[in-house]
């Protein structure tokens, strides 16, 4: 019998909006961490409240390590991170049957720069890149710069390094691209969310440093593709393992994650420096970190209804904004491991 909706107690409002939406949940969700995928979390958010009027999704967009304190303190419903949880931290969220890493996306970091003028895309090889931010290259005009780029004409311009002053996920991804292909980086600085930068100013989350590099004559820093395309700046092709100079398009992304051939069972993997002849070698992915024994039954439904439909009926968005859409080998690899996510001793996830 189809139930009426025209109750007079205002409680019966969420009760029939569940009916109406068939989807039979209702409430808020809090989630927190990475700025790398926030233009996409933003989208999944308004299109997921728009099929589902009385659900709320509340992402906090505070870094990649912001968002996994938050997660370990279970002060969110979930956390999104562009690196994984490391060992320890695994071990401090109650090993490793008591959390899943789900990914949601995955990106290109790019290299963006301020070069008015300049009228052709700056190319950059591996050793470019680090000697970069390094602090090695000081002008646009270096000899190794224009060794990438023949026939371009470069300013005498000094190079103005910008970097991510926070716990940052996109950091992860781009040193763990630094340290696969520089020696000196891997031994001076190494990978890290946060690391101890040799050259170079600050600036807070991708935001921050797309900010940056568009007020300063001659910077140069790294961020998520879709904050150098909505701010129309500039960035740069890269040289990646086969020798082809590949730009950040999320084909090509795609194409990173397919030379991936095994996936380890947790989940947590890097895309850098992959060896597919068109593979983009700075590409990374974001991962929801969810417990797997919700004590919050309702949150948890909500959280593993809103993961599941990202990494299925979600994915249509991801090229719109410039992020790759998930293989779908990853896309069943995390469903499965979503199904592991329990409330009340039972699957969160309702078929």
């Amino acid at each position: 019998m189809k139930k009426s909706c025209s109750g007079s107690f205002v409680a019966l409002i969420v009760l029939c909006l569940a009916s109406v939406s068939g989807f039979g949940q209702s409430g808020a969700l809090t989630g927190a961490g990475s700025t790398f995928v926030n233009p996409l979390m933003s989208k999944w958010s308004k299109e997921f409240h728009a099929l589902h009027p009385e659900v709320e999704i509340n992402y906090q967009s505070i870094g990649s390590g912001g968002g996994r304190q938050q997660f370990l303190a279970r002060t969110v419903a979930f956390g999104a991170s562009d690196a994984p949880l490391t060992d320890e931290q695994v071990a401090q969220a109650g090993g490793a049957a008591n959390v899943v890493h789900i990914p949601v996306t995955q990106g290109s970091v790019v290299i963006s720069y301020n070069l008015p003028g300049v009228p052709k895309q700056v190319r950059f090889s591996p050793d470019t890149v680090a000697g970069i931010f390094l602090g090695t290259i000081k002008m646009w005009n270096d000899p190794k710069i224009a060794a990438d780029n023949p026939g371009l004409s470069l300013p005498t311009w000094p190079v103005l390094v910008v970097h991510r002053s926070d716990g940052s996920g996109t950091t992860d991804v781009f040193t763990d691209y630094l340290s696969k292909v520089s020696a000196d980086w891997k031994a001076k600085v190494g990978r890290g969310t946060s690391v101890q930068w040799p050259a170079g100013i600050g600036g807070q989350g991708n935001e921050g440093v797309a900010n940056q590099v568009r007020n300063t004559r001659g910077g140069v820093g790294y961020i998520e593709l879709a904050y150098a395309r909505q701010n129309k700046m500039p960035y740069g092709s890269v040289k990646n393992r086969a020798g082809n100079y590949i730009e950040p398009d999320p084909t090509y992304v795609t194409d990173a994650a397919a030379s991936l051939k095994d996936l380890p069972s947790d989940l947590r993997f890097s895309i850098t420096d992959q060896a597919g002849s068109q593979a983009y070698p700075i590409a990374g992915t974001t991962w929801v970190l969810l417990y797997t024994d919700q004590s919050n039954i309702a949150q948890g439904k909500l959280a593993a209804s809103f993961v599941e439909w990202a990494i299925t009926d979600g994915q249509k968005y991801a090229n719109e904004l410039d992020y790759a859409v998930l293989a779908k080998n990853l896309v069943q690899k995390s469903q499965a491991a979503l199904r592991t996510v329990k409330c009340g001793g039972k699957p969160c996830l309702q078929k």
